[in-house]
Order: structure tokens, then C-alpha cells, then sequence
């Protein structure tokens, strides 16, 4: 198996620049570059503390506001070395909500998600940056 580490944990926001002023001026992270999703709605943010080989933040603008308080967290993501090889292994293990394809990010970074046994979203990411 392929996986690395854990690459990062993914929380909703309602609003994407006061979240990143919150999470570095309360919790001390360093803002490493925001994108906008292909899919022209979604804006992500990415932020850690400068450390080789940590696990980042993301912060998610756009995705579902209305979740209630003990549902931002939106998913565990976890690095891999080729995606590719690691969706067609997940495919085999006949897990629950599979994305039907992989996504390529605008940096080229790429993913895919699937549920884990309590319906958590699992996210297998290979990085670009």
C-alpha cells in the first residue's frame, strides 16, 4: 500500500479570509496560497506551520454552510504516492461512495474520495506542492 501520511483535514467555512485571519492570528498557522476549485464554486485554502512533511488545513468555502456545529469537519485526507494504482486498488475493496473519477485540482495536484464504515469521507490526495 501506498500511503505516506496524513496530508490534511478539511473544514467547511462560511467565510474564507476571516477563517484564515482566525487560523493564523488565534492558532499561530501560516497562510501557504488559496485556490479556486474547477468546479468555479468551491475556494480552498491551505495553511500549516511551515514544517516539512506536516499535516495542513484546509479550509473549504462554498461547499454546505448549513451543516450543523459537530459536522464542519468535512473529510481526513491522506497522501499517496500514485493515485492512479491507489483508485484502482480502492475499487477492488468495493467501498462506499466512491467517486466515479479522479479530480485534478488547477495546481495538478489530484483526488478521490470514498466513505469509510461510519460514512466518513476519506480523501486519498497526491500532491503537487
Amino acid at each position: 500500500m501506498a500511503v505516506k501520511k496524513m496530508e490534511h483535514v478539511g473544514i467547511m467555512v462560511a467565510n474564507l479570509e476571516a477563517s484564515i485571519r482566525f487560523y493564523e492570528e488565534v492558532i499561530g498557522l501560516k497562510h501557504k496560497g488559496t485556490l479556486l476549485h474547477t468546479n468555479g464554486v468551491i475556494r480552498l485554502a491551505f495553511l500549516g506551520f511551515d514544517v516539512h512533511g506536516e499535516t495542513e488545513v484546509e479550509l473549504i468555502e462554498g461547499y454546505n454552510a448549513n451543516l450543523p456545529q459537530e459536522g464542519k469537519v468535512h473529510h481526513l485526507a491522506f497522501t499517496v504516492d500514485h493515485i492512479d494504482e491507489e483508485y484502482a486498488r480502492i475499487q477492488g475493496l468495493g467501498v462506499e461512495q466512491l467517486d466515479e473519477q479522479l479530480t485534478t485540482l488547477p495546481n495538478g495536484s489530484r483526488y478521490f474520495f470514498f466513505n469509510g464504515l461510519d460514512g466518513e469521507r476519506i480523501e486519498f490526495f497526491e500532491s503537487t506542492r
